[in-house]
């Protein structure tokens, strides 16, 4: 017996764990960017960006390398050797050996090195901006998930709503308390509602496995519908104005390229200046050693880099320009969307009276029909208005989150969601 019930534990245990591990994780808005940020493969691609500049910062602190040459000169007519020698001998060959190295002035090499770091901040606030994309594509997703997951609900309220007086309606019939043509009618609402349950529960499986996609997920993913957003929206646009001035990733990355452009000028400035390169010469004549010094560099009479340096500057200017016409795009879309919010967010809490309304409606006429105070055509009729209120009210809502949606995005606060 004992061991039989240990048995039956193990089995229990196992059973556990299975449910345990096939159990889906259900995600909210916060956790399903936080998810898309650490595994969707989009990003995992574009980080890799990041790495490239960061490689460029190494290359910029390496030093030029040593050049070493030589060059070796022999006698070809015999007459012309040293006497009692052969054409091997050192007496009748002159070589010339050189190690030389290239002096980088101007701080040309302080210059690559803080272009190159400034690179990797600009790199990295692209990067950023491309999340802020993403996490609107998967925002957008969560909430038609969540808009699929709703409608299935309704419908599934009103079909089993209509099921239940199917079923009344059959054992009203055969008593002869109703005609065949009202238990007919309510059977064939049944299956409209039916096929619609069917509908909806196909939409919300493709958008769960979009929304799966998104977040590095090769199966559906299920969504908290009760979850609540997190971030209040201030009620003066200037002050959201000014939030997205701070954490937008697009006005950072510009600004980060403005800095870029300027240290770029500052390089082909440095880069106008000759690299000159000096260097330790032996060279044995015959059999007699010589050691020098070499010296060389570019005159700069014609190529000082005037092309490079007006190119920064236009690059720097283009950014500029760039930055100015952010701003003023960023002011339109923060405007547009915080005045949508608050006409969604007024139309959500003029919505509620109605719902209630048909609520009442529905649940009235359901009692008179039943009491045989009123016609199947009634109840019909407020079923069909209580479904159609509903999903007013979800679409109503659902234009409500995407208004809260547009304004995370448009000032930049969906970055801030996902940490």
């Amino acid at each position: 017996m004992a061991f039989q019930r240990k048995y039956k534990i193990l089995g229990l245990l196992l059973m556990l764990i299975c449910v345990q591990l096939n159990a889906q994780e259900i995600y909210s808005l916060k956790k399903a960017l936080q998810t898309a940020k650490a595994n969707n493969t989009r990003l995992k691609s574009e980080k890799f960006d990041i790495n490239i500049a960061e490689s460029d910062i190494l290359t910029a602190k390496l030093r030029p390398n040593l050049s070493f040459s030589n060059e070796s000169l022999q006698l070809i007519n015999s007459s012309e050797f040293t006497s009692n020698t052969s054409w091997y001998n050192g007496e009748n060959r002159e070589t010339f050996w050189e190690l030389s190295k290239p002096i980088q002035l101007a701080g040309q090499r302080k210059n690559k090195i803080e272009i190159a770091n400034k690179n990797v901040e600009f790199t990295e606030k692209n990067y950023a901006e491309v999340e802020r994309h993403l996490f609107l594509d998967v925002a957008e997703k969560w909430l038609q998930v969540w808009a699929a997951q709703k409608q299935l609900d309704i419908i599934d309220i009103a079909k089993d709503n209509v099921d239940s007086l199917v079923k009344t309606n059959q054992r009203r019939y055969e008593s002869q308390v109703i005609t065949q043509t009202e238990l007919f009618r309510t059977e064939l609402l049944a299956k409209q509602y039916a096929t619609q349950f069917k509908t909806a529960k196909q939409e919300v499986n493709s958008n769960q496995r979009e929304l799966g996609y998104l977040l590095g997920s090769p199966k559906e993913v299920e969504i908290d519908t009760t979850a609540h957003f997190l971030f209040k929206i201030p009620d003066q646009v200037n002050d959201l104005v000014d939030k997205a001035l701070e954490k937008r990733s697009d006005i950072q990355s510009t600004k980060s390229l403005i800095e870029v452009s300027k240290s770029q000028i500052d390089l082909e400035k440095s880069l106008a200046y000759p690299t000159p390169e000096i260097g330790v010469i032996y060279n044995p004549q015959g059999t007699v050693p010589f050691l020098g010094i070499s010296f060389s560099i570019d005159l700069p009479v014609f190529d000082r880099n005037q092309g490079e340096i007006q190119k920064s500057r236009h690059r720097q200017e283009q950014a500029e320009q760039q930055l100015k016409s952010l701003k003023k795009e960023l002011y339109t879309e923060v405007t547009v969307a915080h005045e949508n919010y608050k006409v969604q967010q007024q139309n959500k809490e003029d919505f509620k009276e109605l719902l209630e309304q048909s609520q009442t409606i529905l649940n009235n006429v359901k009692h008179a029909y039943l009491k045989g105070g009123t016609s199947i055509i009634d109840f019909l009729e407020a079923q069909r208005s209580w479904l159609e209120t509903q999903q007013q009210y979800y679409d109503v809502l659902e234009s409500y989150r995407q208004s809260y949606i547009s304004i995370l995005y448009a000032s930049g606060l969906i970055n801030q969601l996902a940490l």
